[in-house]
């Protein structure tokens, strides 16, 4: 055995500094390198093709080819298969992409750790809500919320998609009607009226419906909507739910479009009661079929399950929870926030 002093030593000499850093830095970089083609496999599959996963991160594809065919080349199989119309994973693939999720997810925690989000109110937020509650004041209460916690940033998503919490990075959503996704938190923060108005010009004309089923053939706007069609109504004398076959004379795409029609008595339309509270104050339109009215759809403030959750969440929820049911208690008197 050699003298100990004449021992080869195989660790960065100490007198070797800048090299040992440099060494060091070149495996940091290899590192994040592999971690940004994971995620760029990942947002492929998300997406559902490279072209469109290159334009949602905002680099060329050929940039995103090369990184998922250097991860396919690392491993020594085939990750994805491409195809004309869409991306399909191999076996290989469907379990890296499932390892690979989980690697992000926990990167991205200890991102947060670092940046003190488990211990200050501090950080971006990302908040989901359906177009429908848009007048429920939520802008609002996020913008007193933001005047309390000054190193807290939200991004507010309108949509009536119910996305993905993983996969859009959603921290909290605000979601309309029964819940699917029994791995998340939800909070109920009230229900939703959902009702059918016309405007009494428009009545007068056609006559006012008397049961649910007397609006087959009557001019109707109907609003494309998840939570709302088709047409759902409850017979009050056996409590049974059914469904009334409605040929639209216009189909809109948002409750305001489908309330104004109403109200230019284009025909009657069936939406939450938010959406026509104000104009049925006004005597712009009126509600029928009230007995035949559905249960309220409830709305929950709904979040993932963690182990320690961000103060930034924690507040935010502590906050906007008494001011949405407030402001779902009663549409026609909506407090200020």
């Amino acid at each position: 055995m050699l003298p100990h002093k004449n021992r080869p030593d195989w660790r960065f000499p100490k007198r070797r500094g800048k090299a040992n850093i440099a060494i060091k830095l070149l495996i940091l970089v290899i590192h994040l390198d592999r971690l940004q083609a994971m995620a760029m496999l990942v947002s492929s599959v998300e997406e559902g093709s490279l072209s469109a996963a290159a334009r949602k991160i905002r680099v060329p594809v050929a940039t995103l080819t090369r990184n998922v065919n250097d991860l396919e080349a690392l491993v020594g199989t085939k990750l994805l298969v491409r195809t004309t119309r869409k991306l399909e994973l191999t076996d290989a693939g469907t379990e890296y992409v499932a390892s690979a999720r989980r690697i992000l997810e926990q990167v991205e925690e200890q991102e947060r750790r670092a940046a003190g989000e488990f211990t200050a109110p501090r950080g971006e937020l990302v908040v989901t809500t359906p177009v429908q509650v848009a007048r429920l004041r939520v802008l609002p209460i996020i913008t007193q919320f933001l005047s309390l916690y000054p190193e807290i940033r939200i991004k507010l998503v309108q949509s009536d998609r119910n996305v993905d919490l993983v996969d859009s990075h959603t921290d909290v959503a605000i979601r309309i009607g029964r819940l699917r996704d029994s791995s998340l938190v939800a909070t109920r923060v009230g229900t939703l009226r959902v009702v059918v108005a016309a405007s009494p010009a428009f009545l007068e004309t056609h006559g006012v419906p008397k049961t649910p089923e007397e609006l087959s053939g009557y001019p109707c706007v109907i609003f494309d909507s998840p939570y709302l069609s088709p047409w759902r109504f409850r017979n009050p004398a056996t409590g049974d739910i059914f469904t009334v076959a409605d040929v639209p004379r216009l189909l809109v795409s948002s409750p305001d479009a489908a309330a104004d029609a109403a109200i230019d008595g284009v025909g009657a339309t069936l939406v939450l009661e938010h959406d026509v509270a104000d104009a049925v104050n006004a005597g712009k339109l009126q509600y029928i079929l009230q007995e035949f009215e559905v249960d309220p759809i409830p709305v929950n403030l709904v979040y993932l399950s963690q182990n320690i959750m961000p103060v930034k969440l924690r507040r935010f929820l502590d906050f906007a929870t008494p001011k949405l049911r407030a402001a779902l208690a009663d549409f026609g008197r909506i407090p200020s926030v």
